[in-house]
């Protein structure tokens, strides 16, 4: 459907934040994924967003990734309408996924993870929206 954020790992989204501000974008969403072991900032830029990630723990994958790689791109999200269908057709064609069922992330949408190996060297995230009550999107 399109392109949902970038993920950027980083040491301290209040030090990284203020790069991003300069540009007259502004952090929308904070939020702490425990499951995950990070903490996330969103800045919308169009219709997509910048998500920064700060790890809460150095055993995360997060915490990890900065520990080999240092800062920088972490993922592609890419926002799709139906992830299980999305999961089920990409594993039929023999590509590798790191979640083989979707999982929660950020607000409360639905991810998963398509391994690095399939796509070639990005680690790409499928998004879908979780729906609330009103039938609104969450952001």
């Amino acid at each position: 459907m399109k392109v949902d954020h970038i993920g950027i790992a980083v040491f301290s989204i209040e030090n990284s934040r203020k790069f991003y501000e300069t540009f007259g974008l502004k952090v929308e969403h904070i939020e702490e994924v425990k499951e995950q072991k990070v903490k996330v900032a969103l800045l919308k830029i169009g219709e997509s967003r910048i998500e920064l990630l700060e790890p809460t723990s150095k055993d995360g994958a997060v915490g990890k990734f900065l520990e080999k790689r240092g800062e920088g791109l972490h993922h592609i999200a890419f926002e799709v309408e139906n992830i299980d269908k999305t999961i089920d057709d990409l594993k039929f064609s023999s590509y590798e996924m790191i979640d083989k069922v979707a999982r929660r992330g950020a607000g409360g949408n639905k991810i998963a993870f398509v391994h690095p190996k399939s796509t070639s060297g990005v680690l790409l995230e499928l998004c879908q929206k979780e729906i609330n009550d009103d039938k609104k999107i969450k952001s």
